[in-house]
């Protein structure tokens, strides 16, 4: 099965690129989708968060408040790190668990979507590397309006992550994602068209 992984920058448009993957009914793997759902599949994960954190980033039901737990991990890289190495194996292991499903159903390829497909090392077991890239200004633009931050949560998010440009160099394919919604799916349907006919040598 060929395993490609779709990253990018926050705000860069990764989930419209996943939502044209979704249409076309390919395998998709969301990480954003998976680090939510860790929490329901593993509950000490909100045991160990409220330890380490404290209980006040929690709802009456227990639910984390996502952008208040958000806005205080951001500001901080060591908090964020100590977050990290709470919750990343669960989101890895759960991955790797929903990869394989896939390869023993047969499929042919696989997309893993994932904003921190590089800085978790992720990238080292994909074969193909599909960056979504914008420019910095589209980034904070898109991150302000779409969460609601101001402009300085925003660059806080994006500093949390490697620049969208240092990305460049593990990337087999770029999107540029800065332009319109059709632009984008021709680049998309272009990259298919190659990853199949990759698919197709290897049966040979």
């Amino acid at each position: 099965m060929l395993k490609v992984g779709i990253t990018g920058g926050i705000g860069s448009g990764k989930s419209t690129v996943t939502n044209m993957l979704k249409e076309k009914l390919l395998p998709i793997i969301d990480a954003d989708i998976v680090a939510r759902e860790v929490f329901i599949i593993n509950p000490e994960l909100i045991s160990q968060i409220k330890e380490e954190f404290g209980y006040e980033f929690f709802d009456e039901e227990g639910k984390l408040r996502r952008k208040e737990f958000g806005n205080y991990i951001f500001k901080n890289d060591t908090l964020r790190k100590k977050l990290e190495c709470i919750i990343m194996p669960f989101i890895i292991n759960e991955i790797n668990r929903r990869i394989k499903a896939y390869e023993q159903d047969n499929c042919k390829i696989c997309f893993l979507d994932a904003p921190t497909l590089i800085e978790n090392n992720l990238h080292t077991s994909m074969d193909v590397i599909i960056l979504v890239w914008v420019s910095s200004d589209v980034q904070i633009q898109r991150i302000m309006l779409r969460d609601d931050l101001d402009l300085d949560a925003a660059i806080d998010r994006i500093r949390a992550q490697m620049p969208i440009d240092e990305k460049r160099k593990f990337a087999d394919f770029i999107i540029d994602n800065g332009g319109s919604i059709e632009n984008t799916k021709l680049q998309l349907d272009l990259i298919i068209t190659q990853l199949e006919r990759l698919d197709v040598k290897d049966e040979v």
